[in-house]
């Protein structure tokens, strides 16, 4: 057993011990300790979350609300038959007896939305990512991924048997020489990457990608896009819509619970590949399904989610008003997204940074090593279209000089 005591003291020493937050919400803001702070930690990209004239209409739209409240009122709803896409659980994997209706109608609604043959729903996008390269990938194949690739798809491939590779983040030169040395001498080689990178909001150069993918007969894209669904492209599908290249990706990873402001993850590809996860892949078979209730909010959103471009647009405007003051603070980043990092170097100067900002009413949190490199600690500024000019200047003026 490793050294608990030990272990928990040497994070403490070095910065990076981790607490639980006992927190309240309100809207767009977070309430500790009797002070209301606005919410820059949130992945809630688009606002959703905090939105209650959102919620209203879904409970208006579903026919949830009028059934709550006949239940309230005392009208005898529950001897009968529960509506399935109103049940709170699923009760069982969607192999066994989980597999509702509801669960079909989402997953049509994103071929529709995409373009493609299938999709598959999972219970996270953690679920996604640990459970779709081992189910796909054999001892022949490789696989090249991004140095920076998210924990979720770290532990796929760690679970995969195929060879890794690690290219250097965002190098595609070096990924372009490594298939030139690989793609003769293996089965399939799968090139693995984000397409906006959570800690340093990066974007990816998917179309190059693709571009390489139809150079070199062997290779397959696989794309997570958590941070990109619902914010960029048209109709809010994510930097490969942007980029054009949605046909192009084998593997296209999204979130449902980031911009979409729910819980999940899925997957959108071929049907052989669907079938394939759902007969093989361990994370799909092996678990409870989401409750029925919480995929009737997720159809809500996705329904709507083309009309947003509103919301897109303002996110897109904020995000480019705070990296401009950043960059003419001398703050220098890669981001070209919501996510915008504020690198303080060593995690004691990370926590006080955040500590600064909380004091004046921004929940910042510090970002600290495991999750990126040591003498890398950040605070994370993830913007979201609830946020206004006047709380990005805010934060601007609170800025420590360079």
């Amino acid at each position: 057993m490793v050294d608990i005591e030990n272990i928990l003291s040497d994070l403490g020493t070095k910065g990076n011990l981790r607490h639980l937050v006992h927190a309240g919400h309100c809207g767009g803001s977070m309430l500790i300790g009797g002070q209301r702070m606005l919410n820059l930690s949130s992945n809630d990209y688009l606002g959703l979350a905090s939105d209650a004239e959102f919620y209203a209409d879904f409970l208006r739209n579903s026919g949830l609300g009028d059934y709550v409240m006949k239940a309230m009122s005392g009208e005898s709803v529950y001897g009968k038959c529960i509506p399935e896409q109103f049940l709170f659980s699923s009760s069982s994997s969607r192999l066994l007896t989980g597999n509702f209706s509801i669960y079909e109608a989402v997953e049509n609604e994103l071929c529709a939305l995409y373009g493609t043959e299938a999709a598959l729903v999972f219970g996270s996008g953690y679920h996604a990512n640990s459970g779709i390269l081992p189910a796909v990938t054999g001892p022949d194949d490789v696989i090249l991924a991004d140095k920076l690739v998210h924990a979720s798809i770290i532990d796929g491939i760690r679970l995969s048997p195929a060879k890794t590779v690690r290219y250097r983040h965002q190098d595609l030169d070096q990924l372009e020489s490594l298939l030139k040395r690989h793609h003769t001498a293996c089965g399939k080689i799968f090139i693995v990457t984000e397409s906006i990178f959570s800690m340093d909001g990066d974007v990816t150069d998917l179309a190059r990608l693709a571009a390489l993918k139809k150079e070199y007969g062997n290779v397959m894209l696989y794309v997570d896009e958590a941070h990109a669904v619902g914010v960029r492209g048209r109709t809010g599908l994510g930097v490969a819509q942007e980029q054009d290249c949605i046909p192009d990706i084998d593997f296209l990873i999204g979130t449902l619970g980031k911009a979409l402001a729910s819980a999940g993850g899925y997957v959108v590809c071929t049907k052989a590949v669907r079938d394939f996860l759902v007969n093989r892949m361990r994370t799909f078979i092996f678990t409870t399904a989401l409750p029925p209730v919480n995929i009737l909010w997720t159809l809500h959103v996705l329904k709507r989610l083309p009309v947003m471009s509103d919301r897109r647009d303002r996110l897109a405007s904020l995000s480019e008003r705070l990296r401009e003051g950043l960059a003419g603070a001398g703050y220098v980043s890669d981001s070209d997204s919501q996510i915008v990092p504020l690198v303080a170097g060593e995690s004691f100067k990370a926590v006080e940074m955040a500590r600064m900002f909380q004091r004046n009413g921004f929940y910042l949190l510090p970002v600290r090593p495991p999750t990126v490199p040591e003498g890398t600690s950040r605070l994370r500024i993830s913007l979201t279209a609830s946020v206004t000019g006047d709380d990005v200047d805010h934060l601007l003026s609170l800025l420590p000089k360079k």
